[in-house]
């Protein structure tokens, strides 16, 4: 049963392994899981990690990315997803969801949900889309305030914190990396800075910061789509895609339903739907069954 009904890895290995591949060498790829089943197939293929987008956990609530979700709903979201894989899962906490304190309170819960590590930016709250116009953001200090909030409220010290910073497009490159620098003085394991343009701008922060990156792969925004082996060259430890399965999901899916809408019928579409026999073999029926079996195999006897 090990492994069958939730994850084989505990949360405290999970969060050891993302601690150790900052420091590995290798680039660790976080692609966003939108459901559980999602991070199963993340583990499958073979990526080191899970990402949990605060935008998509937006979009799947059917709203804008602009700060309404709460953290009741994205602590449940990682959770889920956490329960399923023995990847670490990182998630997106936005501004730590209010004040210093709320900061604190989140790491406390999302650590209970068996995430591995979250990120912290410092926009104003409420925030916007990264990669959106109209962004504010906090002054350094107010953001190291969040921060050492955020880490003193740590139990396992393998829970990566990573700060987020949302200044490149607002305060300009040489501003961002001081900031990050304070960031980093503060206690964050990991900076992410949103929005770099090209690979000179990554190049540039990595050569001014010392502690391990986040590059953000995001499809339609201001950054060069870079492959994760020309970031690891770079220097960078993590990339993500947070935002990639929903985006093929819900191409494929729109697309298939206004074809059923205008012939009546999926008949034409079953080449581009997994089938059943994928979905139970990614669902692991098979070993539910022999578990059910071993389970109830069994027979009684009347007393003579």
């Amino acid at each position: 049963m090990t492994g069958l009904l939730a994850a084989a890895t505990s949360a405290a290995d999970k969060r050891a392994a993302f601690r150790a591949g900052l420091t590995s060498g290798t680039i660790q790829r976080f692609p966003g899981a939108f459901s559980p089943l999602v991070a199963a197939l993340i583990q499958e293929i073979g990526f080191e990690g899970v990402y949990v987008s605060g935008a998509v956990v937006s979009a799947d609530l059917a709203l804008p990315d602009i700060g309404l979700t709460t953290l009741t709903e994205v602590a449940e979201r990682g959770r889920q997803i956490a329960r399923v894989t023995d990847l670490p899962v990182l998630i997106d906490a936005d501004t730590g969801f209010g004040e210093p304190m709320s900061a604190a309170r989140t790491v406390s819960i999302l650590e209970d949900a068996g995430i591995a590590g979250c990120h912290l930016e410092d926009q104003v709250n409420p925030k916007r889309c990264g990669h959106l116009d109209g962004k504010a953001v906090v002054t350094t200090e107010a953001m190291v305030r969040r921060l050492r909030a955020a880490v003193s409220a740590r139990r396992d010290p393998n829970f990566v914190i990573c700060a987020r910073t949302d200044a490149a497009g607002i305060e300009g490159i040489d501003a961002t990396i001081d900031r990050a620098n304070a960031y980093g003085d503060a206690g964050a394991d990991l900076i992410f800075t949103e929005a770099l343009r090209t690979v000179a701008e990554f190049e540039k922060f990595r050569a001014a910061v010392s502690i391990p990156l986040l590059a953000n792969m995001t499809e339609f925004g201001r950054s060069e789509l870079i492959p994760a082996a020309t970031l690891q060259s770079i220097g960078y430890n993590v990339v993500i895609y947070p935002v990639s399965t929903l985006r093929l999901a819900m191409f494929a899916a729109e697309a298939g339903l206004r074809e059923i809408f205008e012939h009546g019928t999926q008949a034409g579409l079953l080449d581009r739907m997994q089938h059943r026999s994928r979905l139970y073999e990614l669902l692991r029926y098979e070993a539910y069954n022999e578990f059910d079996a071993d389970i109830f195999d069994f027979t009684t006897r009347r007393n003579p």
